[in-house]
């Protein structure tokens, strides 16, 4: 039976707080309060709707961000890494990260890291094969709700090279319902349409309003099964959640971006050539946090060829 709509929201909350407090303890009782559960009852349900324990999830958000960390910083030393994402000592990390993975720290920054991602993209690959038919059914949806989206001309990208700028965003207050699974499949364009009828109930599609889509893992780490992604909208201080609908803060700070013109299949592949292609060639490195969609006031759905505008944002640092 499928969790009811607030539990996920609580939980939602639960696994963001995991990821903005990794180098601190993240006991059961700790987070039980941040879901407003009992001890008991939030380690049952917690492992009800995810599929695994708190524990597990704890342990893989922190393999998996010093992951992404030890090929994003190659000059840090493991060690450091490993405190800074909550591990006790450099051995605790160096065995948790070689069962995870299969390869040690030092094997990962040597290569292993990229067979990793390779076989994550041939994974991601044959998923989005069988989920082509039923993205291009949920695509033509779209065409049905033309209230709910500005339509107008727009063209697609065409292999145009990606042009990245440096920006500072600020921070933004925003409502959104989750996603969880494969980045690219039909699941995400779904929650579109679901989130969309919900801000027009809420009155929040009228005057149109900046959405943002927030991608919060790393595909080529995390598991397809466990790629969380928001549909969000901009809100003020005084909206206040309910059900499945949580808030959160996206994070302000330093951002490379970069226009993207395509249809909904398309997105996942530019964020994979910005990152490897576009990102690399701007003297700025990824830096920890989620990946960022912005769909602002110029936001239009071409209605004859499905093709849409926004502009993708990465968390960066100087290298």
């Amino acid at each position: 039976m499928p969790a009811h709509p607030s539990t996920v929201s609580r939980i939602n909350r639960v696994i963001d707080y995991i990821d903005a407090h990794l180098t601190e303890p993240l006991d059961l009782q700790t987070l039980a309060a941040v879901a407003h559960f009992s001890p008991w009852h939030f380690h049952r349900v917690f492992h009800e709707t995810t599929g695994e324990t708190l524990a597990q999830c704890v342990r893989r958000r922190r393999l998996e961000v010093s992951a992404g960390r030890l090929v994003a910083a190659p000059e840090m030393a493991a060690s450091r890494i490993a405190l800074e994402v909550g591990f006790g000592s450099a051995e605790v990390f160096t065995r948790a990260f070689s069962a995870h993975f299969g390869v040690t720290p030092t094997a990962w920054r040597r290569g292993a890291s990229r067979d990793w991602a390779e076989s994550r993209w041939r994974q991601l690959s044959k998923i989005h094969q069988a989920d082509r038919n039923t993205h291009q059914e949920v695509a033509l949806a779209f065409k049905h709700d033309p209230e709910l989206w500005p339509t107008g001309s727009v063209e697609p990208a065409q292999g145009d090279p990606m042009e990245v700028q440096i920006r500072t965003l600020p921070e933004v207050r925003v409502a959104y319902m989750r996603c969880v699974g494969p980045y690219g499949n039909s699941g995400i364009p779904k929650t579109w349409l679901r989130f969309a009828a919900w801000c027009e109930q809420q009155g929040l599609m009228q005057p149109r309003r900046t959405m943002y889509g927030v991608a919060h893992d790393n595909p080529m780490v995390t598991s397809p099964q466990q790629c969380r992604y928001d549909a969000c909208v901009e809100v003020g201080p005084g909206f206040l959640p309910h059900g499945e609908i949580g808030v959160q803060a996206l994070p302000g700070g330093r951002y490379a971006c970069t226009r993207f013109s395509g249809a909904t299949d398309e997105v996942d592949g530019a964020w994979g050539r910005f990152m490897i292609e576009g990102l690399p060639a701007t003297g700025y490195r990824p830096d920890d946090g989620p990946r960022i969609e912005i769909y602002g006031a110029d936001f239009a759905f071409d209605e004859k060829t499905g093709v849409f505008s926004c502009e993708l944002c990465a968390p960066v640092v100087p290298v």
